[in-house]
């Protein structure tokens, strides 16, 4: 009996990756708002020294961004652009995770964490060993 089926294809697997990636990163700032001491710290401006600023969110927008604009580029750019993308994409969002778990955390923020590095790394892994397949005409 068959539990799991994947077909090979990259291109139809990376943007499922990148769709569970960014649902993990705002399920886990959702959690983070229901512990009063953080609602209150981001209510007041102020989250472990950091300044709320909309300079702040903008900056945090922009790295959202990309996971969120891989789910359609990584369906439908060139293989080479793809691939490229990819691991660039993976690079940046899998490396900021990593950091700031570094900075300590809640138990939900950890557990979330562990997910998002791991499928950071899985499709940085996918990316780098993706191999262009031969059209035979």
């Amino acid at each position: 009996m068959k539990v799991f089926e994947w077909d090979g294809n990259r291109r139809n697997l990376l943007p499922f990756l990148w769709i569970y990636l960014t649902a993990n990163y705002i399920y886990c700032d959702v959690f983070t708002l229901h512990l009063a001491k953080y609602l209150e710290a981001f209510l007041s401006g102020d989250v472990g020294g950091m300044k709320i600023t909309e300079e702040f969110l903008l900056v945090f927008a922009v790295i959202m961004q990309i996971p969120v604009i891989m789910i359609v580029l990584s369906k439908f750019l060139t293989f080479k652009l793809n691939k490229y993308f990819n691991i660039v994409a993976g690079i940046i969002t899998t490396s900021i995770q990593a950091f700031t778990v570094t900075m300590g955390g809640t138990l939900h923020y950890m557990f979330f964490s562990f997910f998002e590095i791991f499928t950071g790394l899985f499709i940085i892994y996918l990316a780098v060993t993706w191999k262009q397949e031969k059209v035979e005409i």
